[in-house]
Protein backbone atom coordinates (compact mmCIF):
# COMPACT_ATOMS: atom_id res chain seq x y z
CA UNK A 1 0.00 0.00 0.00
CA UNK A 2 2.92 2.32 1.18
CA UNK A 3 4.47 1.67 -2.18
CA UNK A 4 1.39 2.44 -4.57
CA UNK A 5 0.66 5.50 -2.28
CA UNK A 6 4.32 6.75 -3.14
CA UNK A 7 3.55 6.28 -6.87
CA UNK A 8 0.36 8.18 -6.64
CA UNK A 9 2.17 10.66 -5.25
CA UNK A 10 4.64 10.96 -7.86
CA UNK A 11 2.82 11.30 -10.86
CA UNK A 12 1.14 14.55 -9.29
CA UNK A 13 2.63 17.92 -11.53
CA UNK A 14 4.94 20.22 -9.04
CA UNK A 15 2.62 23.16 -8.56
CA UNK A 16 4.98 25.31 -10.08
CA UNK A 17 3.39 24.05 -13.23
CA UNK A 18 0.11 25.21 -12.66
CA UNK A 19 1.75 28.86 -13.53
CA UNK A 20 1.29 28.50 -17.37
CA UNK A 21 3.68 30.54 -19.85
CA UNK A 22 2.29 32.92 -21.43
CA UNK A 23 0.71 32.20 -24.62
CA UNK A 24 1.41 33.88 -27.32
CA UNK A 25 -1.80 35.62 -28.17
CA UNK A 26 -2.70 36.29 -24.89
CA UNK A 27 0.23 38.93 -25.05
CA UNK A 28 -1.88 40.76 -26.93
CA UNK A 29 -5.23 39.18 -26.84
CA UNK A 30 -7.59 39.51 -23.49
CA UNK A 31 -8.21 36.19 -21.87
CA UNK A 32 -11.84 36.20 -20.53
CA UNK A 33 -13.70 33.25 -19.22
CA UNK A 34 -17.43 33.15 -19.67
CA UNK A 35 -17.75 29.78 -17.33
CA UNK A 36 -15.42 29.11 -14.31
CA UNK A 37 -16.00 27.52 -11.12
CA UNK A 38 -13.66 29.62 -8.74
CA UNK A 39 -14.48 28.02 -5.25
CA UNK A 40 -14.74 24.47 -6.45
CA UNK A 41 -11.32 25.25 -8.60
CA UNK A 42 -9.61 26.49 -5.47
CA UNK A 43 -11.23 23.74 -3.42
CA UNK A 44 -9.59 21.14 -5.75
CA UNK A 45 -5.90 22.90 -5.62
CA UNK A 46 -6.30 23.04 -1.56
CA UNK A 47 -6.79 19.17 -1.62
CA UNK A 48 -4.16 18.21 -4.54
CA UNK A 49 -1.32 20.32 -3.04
CA UNK A 50 -1.94 20.39 0.62
CA UNK A 51 1.30 23.05 1.74
CA UNK A 52 0.45 24.79 -1.39
CA UNK A 53 1.86 28.33 -1.63
CA UNK A 54 -2.00 30.17 -2.46
CA UNK A 55 -3.72 30.76 1.00
CA UNK A 56 -6.67 31.95 -0.56
CA UNK A 57 -8.80 32.43 -3.75
CA UNK A 58 -7.26 35.81 -4.21
CA UNK A 59 -3.67 34.80 -3.81
CA UNK A 60 -4.98 31.86 -6.17
CA UNK A 61 -5.74 34.42 -8.62
CA UNK A 62 -3.06 36.60 -8.36
CA UNK A 63 -0.62 33.84 -8.68
CA UNK A 64 -2.22 32.24 -11.57
CA UNK A 65 -3.29 34.76 -13.60
CA UNK A 66 -1.69 38.22 -12.99
CA UNK A 67 1.17 38.51 -15.73
CA UNK A 68 -1.53 36.24 -18.20
CA UNK A 69 -3.65 38.98 -19.83
CA UNK A 70 -6.75 37.94 -17.22
CA UNK A 71 -8.85 40.57 -17.68
CA UNK A 72 -12.46 38.68 -16.50
CA UNK A 73 -14.41 36.29 -15.63
CA UNK A 74 -17.63 34.84 -14.59
CA UNK A 75 -17.76 32.91 -12.15
CA UNK A 76 -20.41 29.81 -11.59
CA UNK A 77 -22.73 29.32 -8.69
CA UNK A 78 -25.33 26.37 -9.03
CA UNK A 79 -24.75 23.81 -6.46
CA UNK A 80 -27.28 24.50 -3.37
CA UNK A 81 -27.47 24.71 -0.84
CA UNK A 82 -24.75 27.99 -2.59
CA UNK A 83 -22.49 29.11 0.37
CA UNK A 84 -22.69 32.55 1.69
CA UNK A 85 -18.84 32.93 0.14
CA UNK A 86 -20.67 33.87 -2.85
CA UNK A 87 -21.23 37.54 -1.05
CA UNK A 88 -17.69 37.85 0.20
CA UNK A 89 -16.08 37.14 -3.05
CA UNK A 90 -18.87 39.22 -4.90
CA UNK A 91 -18.42 42.35 -2.27
CA UNK A 92 -14.86 42.37 -2.86
CA UNK A 93 -14.89 43.52 -6.52
CA UNK A 94 -17.83 45.80 -6.49
CA UNK A 95 -14.69 49.15 -6.23
CA UNK A 96 -12.05 49.40 -8.46
CA UNK A 97 -9.45 49.65 -5.31
CA UNK A 98 -10.59 46.13 -4.26
CA UNK A 99 -10.30 44.65 -7.94
CA UNK A 100 -7.09 46.35 -8.32
CA UNK A 101 -6.00 44.82 -4.55
CA UNK A 102 -7.76 41.74 -4.39
CA UNK A 103 -8.21 40.56 -7.81
CA UNK A 104 -4.93 41.94 -8.88
CA UNK A 105 -7.21 44.06 -11.37
CA UNK A 106 -9.65 41.27 -12.90
CA UNK A 107 -13.10 41.76 -13.31
CA UNK A 108 -14.85 39.27 -10.99
CA UNK A 109 -18.57 38.94 -12.32
CA UNK A 110 -20.91 35.85 -11.65
CA UNK A 111 -23.64 34.17 -12.72
CA UNK A 112 -26.08 32.34 -10.18
CA UNK A 113 -28.69 29.10 -10.54
CA UNK A 114 -29.41 25.49 -9.41
CA UNK A 115 -28.60 22.98 -11.60
CA UNK A 116 -29.20 20.16 -8.61
CA UNK A 117 -33.41 20.61 -9.06
CA UNK A 118 -34.16 18.30 -6.46
CA UNK A 119 -32.48 20.15 -3.85
CA UNK A 120 -34.55 22.87 -5.27
CA UNK A 121 -36.89 25.13 -2.82
CA UNK A 122 -37.89 28.43 -1.72
CA UNK A 123 -34.82 28.82 0.39
CA UNK A 124 -32.48 28.36 -2.83
CA UNK A 125 -34.79 30.53 -5.00
CA UNK A 126 -34.30 33.19 -2.09
CA UNK A 127 -30.42 33.07 -2.09
CA UNK A 128 -30.47 33.41 -5.90
CA UNK A 129 -32.75 36.23 -5.94
CA UNK A 130 -30.60 37.92 -3.34
CA UNK A 131 -27.84 37.58 -5.96
CA UNK A 132 -29.64 38.86 -8.54
CA UNK A 133 -29.65 42.44 -7.12
CA UNK A 134 -25.78 42.21 -6.40
CA UNK A 135 -24.29 44.86 -8.94
CA UNK A 136 -21.44 41.91 -10.20
CA UNK A 137 -24.53 39.27 -11.28
CA UNK A 138 -24.53 38.90 -14.76
CA UNK A 139 -26.91 36.36 -15.59
CA UNK A 140 -28.90 33.17 -13.85
CA UNK A 141 -27.17 29.92 -14.16
CA UNK A 142 -26.19 27.41 -14.86
CA UNK A 143 -29.12 25.68 -15.05
CA UNK A 144 -30.41 23.14 -17.34
CA UNK A 145 -31.54 19.39 -18.41
CA UNK A 146 -28.50 16.65 -18.41
CA UNK A 147 -29.64 13.26 -18.96
CA UNK A 148 -26.28 11.91 -19.02
CA UNK A 149 -26.03 11.54 -15.10
CA UNK A 150 -29.40 12.05 -13.77
CA UNK A 151 -28.57 13.22 -10.08
CA UNK A 152 -32.71 14.25 -10.17
CA UNK A 153 -35.50 13.13 -11.89
CA UNK A 154 -35.99 14.32 -15.38
CA UNK A 155 -39.84 15.53 -14.76
CA UNK A 156 -37.87 17.60 -11.82
CA UNK A 157 -35.18 19.02 -13.79
CA UNK A 158 -38.07 19.88 -16.34
CA UNK A 159 -39.94 21.60 -13.65
CA UNK A 160 -37.43 23.34 -11.65
CA UNK A 161 -36.06 24.67 -15.36
CA UNK A 162 -39.03 25.76 -16.25
CA UNK A 163 -39.69 27.29 -12.74
CA UNK A 164 -36.26 29.08 -12.82
CA UNK A 165 -36.43 30.50 -16.53
CA UNK A 166 -39.83 32.13 -16.16
CA UNK A 167 -38.30 33.93 -13.15
CA UNK A 168 -35.12 34.90 -15.05
CA UNK A 169 -36.73 36.15 -18.00
CA UNK A 170 -39.12 38.22 -15.77
CA UNK A 171 -36.19 39.84 -14.48
CA UNK A 172 -34.61 40.22 -17.83
CA UNK A 173 -31.14 38.19 -16.77
CA UNK A 174 -28.97 36.65 -19.83
CA UNK A 175 -29.07 32.43 -19.14
CA UNK A 176 -26.50 30.14 -18.71
CA UNK A 177 -27.65 26.50 -19.83
CA UNK A 178 -26.29 23.11 -19.33
CA UNK A 179 -27.81 20.83 -21.65
CA UNK A 180 -26.49 17.20 -22.15
CA UNK A 181 -28.29 14.31 -24.11
CA UNK A 182 -31.39 16.22 -22.98
CA UNK A 183 -31.81 18.19 -26.81
CA UNK A 184 -35.54 17.68 -27.42
CA UNK A 185 -36.87 18.39 -24.17
CA UNK A 186 -34.16 21.50 -23.95
CA UNK A 187 -35.15 22.80 -27.19
CA UNK A 188 -38.66 22.38 -26.71
CA UNK A 189 -38.67 24.17 -22.97
CA UNK A 190 -36.36 26.87 -23.70
CA UNK A 191 -38.86 28.03 -26.94
CA UNK A 192 -41.85 27.69 -24.88
CA UNK A 193 -40.75 30.08 -22.03
CA UNK A 194 -37.70 32.18 -23.15
CA UNK A 195 -38.64 35.43 -25.96
CA UNK A 196 -36.27 34.69 -28.86
CA UNK A 197 -34.20 37.79 -28.33
CA UNK A 198 -33.33 36.63 -24.80
CA UNK A 199 -28.98 36.05 -24.29
CA UNK A 200 -28.55 32.73 -24.07
CA UNK A 201 -25.27 30.86 -23.16
CA UNK A 202 -25.13 27.21 -23.44
CA UNK A 203 -22.24 26.47 -21.79
CA UNK A 204 -20.15 23.68 -22.61
CA UNK A 205 -21.78 22.38 -25.67
CA UNK A 206 -20.94 18.63 -26.99
CA UNK A 207 -24.49 18.16 -28.30
CA UNK A 208 -24.98 17.51 -32.24
CA UNK A 209 -24.18 20.41 -34.63
CA UNK A 210 -27.95 19.98 -35.60
CA UNK A 211 -28.67 20.37 -32.31
CA UNK A 212 -26.96 24.22 -32.27
CA UNK A 213 -27.63 25.05 -35.45
CA UNK A 214 -31.46 24.69 -34.44
CA UNK A 215 -30.99 26.98 -31.14
CA UNK A 216 -28.85 29.24 -33.16
CA UNK A 217 -31.45 30.01 -35.81
CA UNK A 218 -34.49 30.39 -33.26
CA UNK A 219 -32.38 32.54 -30.69
CA UNK A 220 -30.54 35.50 -32.23
CA UNK A 221 -28.47 35.99 -29.47
CA UNK A 222 -27.84 33.02 -28.31
CA UNK A 223 -24.23 31.70 -28.16
CA UNK A 224 -22.27 28.56 -27.58
CA UNK A 225 -19.97 27.91 -24.86
CA UNK A 226 -16.80 26.29 -26.11
CA UNK A 227 -14.76 24.76 -23.12
CA UNK A 228 -11.19 22.68 -22.84
CA UNK A 229 -13.38 19.03 -24.04
CA UNK A 230 -13.46 20.09 -27.33
CA UNK A 231 -9.64 18.92 -27.59
CA UNK A 232 -10.20 15.40 -26.36
CA UNK A 233 -10.81 12.35 -29.36
CA UNK A 234 -14.21 11.38 -27.74
CA UNK A 235 -15.80 14.38 -28.40
CA UNK A 236 -15.95 15.43 -32.18
CA UNK A 237 -19.50 17.39 -32.29
CA UNK A 238 -18.14 20.78 -30.23
CA UNK A 239 -15.56 21.03 -33.45
CA UNK A 240 -17.95 19.90 -36.45
CA UNK A 241 -20.64 22.86 -34.25
CA UNK A 242 -17.31 25.60 -34.28
CA UNK A 243 -16.84 25.29 -38.36
CA UNK A 244 -21.00 25.67 -38.88
CA UNK A 245 -20.98 28.42 -36.78
CA UNK A 246 -18.17 30.28 -38.92
CA UNK A 247 -19.89 29.88 -42.32
CA UNK A 248 -22.87 31.22 -41.20
CA UNK A 249 -23.45 35.10 -42.37
CA UNK A 250 -23.41 36.80 -39.15
CA UNK A 251 -20.51 35.02 -38.00
CA UNK A 252 -19.40 32.91 -35.08
CA UNK A 253 -21.67 33.10 -31.64
CA UNK A 254 -18.93 31.09 -29.76
CA UNK A 255 -18.22 31.74 -26.09
CA UNK A 256 -14.96 30.15 -24.43
CA UNK A 257 -14.66 29.06 -21.09
CA UNK A 258 -12.57 26.38 -19.07
CA UNK A 259 -15.65 25.20 -16.97
CA UNK A 260 -12.38 24.95 -14.25
CA UNK A 261 -11.30 23.15 -12.51
CA UNK A 262 -12.97 20.56 -15.01
CA UNK A 263 -11.15 19.61 -18.38
CA UNK A 264 -7.89 20.46 -18.88
CA UNK A 265 -7.42 20.88 -22.28
CA UNK A 266 -5.47 17.93 -24.40
CA UNK A 267 -3.21 20.12 -26.46
CA UNK A 268 -1.46 22.12 -23.36
CA UNK A 269 0.98 19.68 -22.73
CA UNK A 270 2.86 20.52 -25.61
CA UNK A 271 3.12 23.88 -24.32
CA UNK A 272 4.88 22.06 -21.32
CA UNK A 273 7.38 19.98 -21.83
CA UNK A 274 8.47 19.31 -18.61
CA UNK A 275 5.23 18.01 -16.98
CA UNK A 276 5.26 14.63 -16.45
CA UNK A 277 1.72 13.15 -15.78
CA UNK A 278 -1.17 15.52 -15.94
CA UNK A 279 -2.30 18.78 -14.66
CA UNK A 280 -5.06 17.85 -11.75
CA UNK A 281 -6.92 21.31 -11.99
CA UNK A 282 -7.95 23.79 -14.91
CA UNK A 283 -8.15 27.29 -15.19
CA UNK A 284 -8.73 30.51 -16.27
CA UNK A 285 -5.22 31.02 -17.57
CA UNK A 286 -5.94 28.15 -20.14
CA UNK A 287 -8.13 29.72 -22.40
CA UNK A 288 -5.91 30.66 -25.34
CA UNK A 289 -5.55 26.90 -25.83
CA UNK A 290 -9.03 26.45 -25.73
CA UNK A 291 -8.65 28.95 -28.97
CA UNK A 292 -5.95 27.58 -30.12
CA UNK A 293 -7.44 23.93 -30.75
CA UNK A 294 -10.61 25.60 -32.14
CA UNK A 295 -8.78 27.67 -34.39
CA UNK A 296 -7.09 23.72 -35.82
CA UNK A 297 -10.84 22.33 -36.10
CA UNK A 298 -10.69 23.22 -39.75
CA UNK A 299 -12.08 26.69 -39.67
CA UNK A 300 -10.51 28.86 -42.77
CA UNK A 301 -9.54 32.41 -41.72
CA UNK A 302 -10.28 32.32 -38.17
CA UNK A 303 -6.84 31.76 -36.10
CA UNK A 304 -6.40 31.80 -32.58
CA UNK A 305 -6.31 36.02 -32.14
CA UNK A 306 -9.68 36.11 -33.87
CA UNK A 307 -11.64 33.48 -32.60
CA UNK A 308 -10.57 35.02 -28.85
CA UNK A 309 -11.54 38.15 -30.26
CA UNK A 310 -14.87 37.14 -31.55
CA UNK A 311 -15.38 35.65 -28.15
CA UNK A 312 -14.53 38.35 -26.13
CA UNK A 313 -17.57 40.43 -28.22
CA UNK A 314 -19.59 37.85 -27.70
CA UNK A 315 -19.06 37.83 -24.06
CA UNK A 316 -19.60 41.50 -23.88
CA UNK A 317 -22.77 41.21 -25.95
CA UNK A 318 -24.36 38.44 -23.76
CA UNK A 319 -23.05 39.00 -20.26
CA UNK A 320 -23.20 43.12 -20.85
CA UNK A 321 -19.81 42.74 -19.29
CA UNK A 322 -16.82 45.14 -20.05
CA UNK A 323 -13.13 44.41 -20.69
CA UNK A 324 -10.94 46.88 -19.06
Amino acid sequence: MGKNNNKKKSSLPNEKHLLLPLHRTAATTPVVDTHTHLLTTYSWYRSKYSTGKFNDIYEFVRGLYVGRNVKAIVDVWCEPPVPRAWKELADSAISPADRATKWGGMDYWFVMGDHEAKKYNDEVEKTILEAMAHPRCVGWGEIGLDYHYDHSPRRIQQEILTRQLRIAVGLKKPLTIHTREAEEDTEHILKAEVPADHPIHIHCFTDSPEFAQRLLDHFPNLHIGITGVISYSTNVNTSATVRHMVSRPEGPRFLLETDAPYMVPGNIYASLPEVKGRLPICHTAMIPWVADFAAASGVDGWDTTRIMRRANENACKVYGITIS
